[in-house]
């Protein structure tokens, strides 16, 4: 009997033991659906929310040519070495991202000038050892680093992007800010932030018809004259002076062509309009543009008797920042209040 009743013991026992091993299996079977269910709930989840990783722009590359560009997208680290973009960056409420700048002495990106932001160098010479240590998910440059892209592109994609004379500064700031705001799915703000320049433009240009005007440059004492095709182009291009200064086939893209005094008394224009470049990049000792300007000759034109001479109040602006879209307010400011004020 007591045979009998171990044996009964053993084999309860045993079926004990079957039914508790058989438990934990299923378990693990129902832990390892459950996570596989979730992990797959995640991926749906992302896919349809349609949130890219990365996306691809036109920019320009290395040699000034529009190409593709595949950058991520919502970039956290910036890298800037271009003062426009960074000027659209800012009204675009994305400064933030701002990691490491070039030094600048514009006023109203002052905020970028600190020691929580790293220096990057200068807009014409970047520290790339620098740039490298910010750890940027993305930098931006404009022409005169053109020259550096490769070495910077070793880095994190470099986005370079320029205002095209023939397509115009306003449009050129628009294209561009719907480029930038396209890293960080915020193109429906541009419109707003361009919404009244056409419009001042075009007063500007009823103000403009039928006058003629010369467009310089003075640096180290001398008058040099700028043609549509670079700096304040929009003079000539958008607001339509006649700019008579220089053929329309001579290249006048970057500091333009030294001209005498002589040739605008003879060209005798209705407007001059001036850009003081030692000003602008801040020489030390530099005579100002008005006291090199105002000279016997200068003075017996048109323009000066009619008061028709125009100094440019924010020539860091029209040297180093055009195609921001505060550049080009305070751009349109200085036109504005020399020849609309009366």
């Amino acid at each position: 009997m007591k045979r009998f009743l171990s044996l009964v013991l053993a084999l309860a026992m045993s079926m004990a033991l079957a039914a508790c091993s058989g438990g934990d299996a299923g378990s693990t079977a129902n832990d390892t659906t459950s996570a596989n269910t979730s992990q797959q709930g995640t991926a749906e989840s992302g896919a349809q929310s349609g949130t890219p990783t990365e996306v691809t722009i036109t920019s320009l590359n290395g040699s000034g040519e529009k190409a593709d560009l595949t950058v991520p997208y919502d970039p956290q680290r910036i890298a800037i070495l271009d003062m426009a973009s960074l000027d659209i960056l800012d009204a675009l409420g994305v400064g933030d991202r701002v990691v490491g700048t070039a030094d600048t002495s514009l006023e109203y990106l002052q905020d970028y000038i600190s020691d929580e932001i790293e220096n990057l160098g200068t807009i014409k010479e970047a520290d790339l050892e620098a740039v490298m240590a910010c750890e940027p998910d993305v930098i931006f440059i404009g022409g005169r680093l053109a020259s550096s892209y490769d070495a910077l592109s070793e880095i994190a994609p470099v986005v370079y992007l320029s205002t095209d004379t023939e397509l115009g500064v306003v449009e050129s700031v628009r294209q561009n800010a719907t480029t930038i705001a396209s890293l960080f799915g915020l193109e429906a703000q541009v419109d707003e932030l361009m919404a009244d320049f056409d419009s001042r433009i075009q007063a500007l240009a009823e103000n403009a018809a039928g006058h003629t005007a010369i467009v310089g440059l003075v640096t180290s004492g001398s008058f040099n004259v700028l043609g549509n095709d670079g700096r304040c182009s929009m003079i000539g291009r958008e607001i339509g002076y006649e700019n008579i200064g220089v053929d329309a086939e001579i290249d006048t893209s970057t500091h333009g062509n030294e001209a005498s005094f002589e040739f605008i008394v003879e060209k005798d224009p209705d407007y001059i309009f001036v850009l003081d470049r030692d000003a602008a990049i801040q020489t030390e000792g530099a005579q100002l543009a008005q006291e090199i300007m105002e000279n016997e000759l200068v003075m017996g034109t048109r323009a000066y008797q009619d008061g028709h001479i125009v100094y440019l109040a924010h020539p860091a602006v029209w040297y180093t920042a055009e195609g921001g879209i505060t550049a080009l307010d305070l751009m349109l400011q200085d036109l504005e209040s020399a020849l609309l004020s009366a």
